[in-house]
């Protein structure tokens, strides 16, 4: 092997790689992974981690459409209070499938089976994830199991919510429950691969030199991402089933009426969802841990704390479901032990906030998209968490709990942290997926609307909810309305900010500037091969940098400098 020595993150010698600030042109197309094949046949068998997350990038851009649609005829509904605008069963229909397709078929895959799956064997000098053939079995299982649920869009609807609660899923609801559940459960199995060959990927496959310490903070949050991925799916998967299995058999495990318990359910459900909420936020955690050093040529501040907290969260996580069963009768032993882990799971993501903020205190700060989109992120992720505090105090929760005070806190988190990370990822690491740049000015103008629309949507639900409107619900008293036409409004604007880069990102695959291999000079093994990369990463074993996030700027943690 032609061995190569790394120097702030690049490799300085050796034929591998070569400098990353020429152009690739000299590559040739036949040499990236985009060009190595041109039949649908290479793309559908392909076992190339990188076009894999391409097919995943395709199939939840669909669905992420299908649900914004879903979510502005929700929207139109709230215009007015009388419930005129669709009958209750079709608004009912309507924020279930916004909830089903969101949370399922693009929060939960979105960032790990993207750019996880194109970045964690670049970051970590790989040639692949550890299963390839596997990693293209997950993503047709994801496939399965959301046509399943589409399925029952087609054929009717549901109109359960997303939570599939019971006895109202199991019982009363006369819509397409079946399939919907199928669905979901088959996608869980496709979370579960994924999740495995990450964890076997980082544990095996790691360039010599790359040690735990040495890897990007995005590889520790999807190492976590995947321990959760692992270890609470199949919770979800078997109660799932059992739903099935009441529904379809009326067998008594959730249903009063067959001698069933429907706090089971709950307990089994949010046993789950609660990590999943991490499943949606550490990988976002991880992108803009990326992002903030790259943008301010900084070092990041307290690296082992930030993978430490990474761990912290995906561990206290699962002792926290209890938060959302407050009104359900449980013990007041039990809701105090829940509240105050809930207060707990807070300390992580305040570590990661703040060390976020220290690196960008004294940066040398450039405002490119990626870093509107990440400082965005942070801004709207504390305020999500701020108001999760809330949620986590009992009395509170007596008074806010059903209401658009949770509905405005879970988007804060999932829309203004997880959406924002995908979106500031995407623009991040656009140029190294297709070797192309989009036009600057156009991705801040989408950054900024989509900040301002997210906000104008989402702040007034906080006052709906205090004021005592419940979700779920389109008939409402009049005195609330121009809260809800502020909304509205607010989600027009938003709508605008996610179609742009639709445009423009597409635009730039065909027209855009041929990207460099280094264009953001960021530090990592992935931007140390050509824009787009080869078909197998490296031509000879890359080796690891002696220091994550080698940035010319070097914080100082603990009186001293840290190298």
């Amino acid at each position: 092997m032609n061995s190569s020595s790394i120097s702030s993150g690049t490799i300085t010698d050796g034929p591998a790689l070569r400098d990353p600030h020429t152009p690739d042109s000299r590559l040739g197309h036949g040499s990236d992974y985009l060009h190595a094949e041109h039949t649908l046949r290479s793309w559908f068998f392909t076992t190339d981690h990188k076009r894999i997350a391409l097919l995943y990038l395709a199939s939840i851009t669909a669905f992420f459409v299908i649900g914004a649609v879903t979510a502005g005829l929700v929207r139109l509904a709230l215009v007015v209070p009388d419930g005129q605008v669709f009958t209750n069963d079709t608004y009912n229909k309507l924020f279930t499938i916004h909830g089903v397709v969101m949370v399922w078929f693009f929060l939960i895959p979105s960032i790990p089976a993207t750019f996880g799956n194109f970045l964690i064997p670049l970051m970590i000098g790989a040639r692949d994830l550890a299963f390839p053939k596997l990693n293209l079995a997950s993503w047709y299982v994801f496939m399965t199991g959301a046509l399943f649920t589409l399925a029952s869009v087609v054929l009717g609807g549901v109109d359960t919510g997303w939570t599939f609660y019971t006895p109202l899923s199991t019982a009363f609801s006369n819509t397409w429950v079946v399939p919907a559940l199928v669905g979901v459960t088959i996608v869980g199995f496709s979370s579960i691969l994924t999740g495995l060959n990450f964890v076997v990927t980082i544990h095996t496959m790691r360039a010599p030199g790359m040690t735990w310490f040495r890897l990007p903070i995005f590889v520790w949050t999807h190492y976590a991402t995947s321990l959760i991925f692992l270890l609470a799916t199949p919770v979800i998967t078997i109660a799932l089933v059992l739903l099935i299995a009441e529904r379809a058999f009326h067998i008594g495990v959730f249903d009063p009426a067959y001698g069933g318990d429907p706090v089971l359910f709950q307990h089994l459900f949010w046993f789950y969802s609660h990590p999943a909420v991490y499943i949606m936020v550490l990988p976002g955690m991880g992108v803009i841990s990326e992002i903030v050093p790259a943008f301010a040529q900084k070092k990041l501040f307290g690296y082992r704390f930030v993978a430490y907290a990474a761990i912290g969260l995906a561990s206290v996580t699962f002792f926290v479901w209890g938060h959302h069963m407050f009104v359900n009768g449980q013990s007041d032993f039990a809701s105090v032990a829940f509240s105050v882990l809930s207060f707990a799971v807070a300390v992580p993501s305040a570590v990661k906030v703040y060390n976020w903020t220290a690196t960008i205190h004294k940066g040398s700060l450039k405002l490119d998209t990626p870093m509107l989109y990440a400082m965005g992120y942070i801004g709207l992720f504390v305020l999500g968490g701020l108001t999760g505090l809330y949620l986590a105090t009992l009395a509170i929760n007596q008074h806010v709990h059903a209401t658009y005070f949770v509905v405005a806190h879970f988007h804060y988190i999932m829309v203004g942290g997880t959406v924002l990370a995908f979106l500031g990822g995407l623009h991040f690491w656009w140029p190294k997926i297709t070797g192309r740049m989009y036009i600057e000015a156009w991705g801040r103008i989408s950054a900024f609307l989509i900040f301002i629309g997210f906000n104008v949507t989402f702040f007034p639900q906080f006052i709906l909810g205090y004021l005592g409107m419940p979700r779920r619900y389109h008939v409402y008293p009049p005195e609330f309305q121009f809260l809800n036409i502020l909304s509205s409004a607010g989600s027009t604007i938003l709508a605008v900010g996610y179609i742009f880069p639709m445009i423009y990102l597409v635009y730039s695959i065909w027209f855009g500037k041929r990207a460099l291999a280094n264009p953001w000079d960021a530090r990592g093994l992935e931007w140390t091969v050509p824009s787009p990369p080869p078909a197998h990463n490296f031509l000879t074993e890359p080796q690891a940098p002696k220091i994550p996030y080698d940035y010319p700027i070097q914080a100082r943690e603990t009186g001293r400098q840290h190298s």
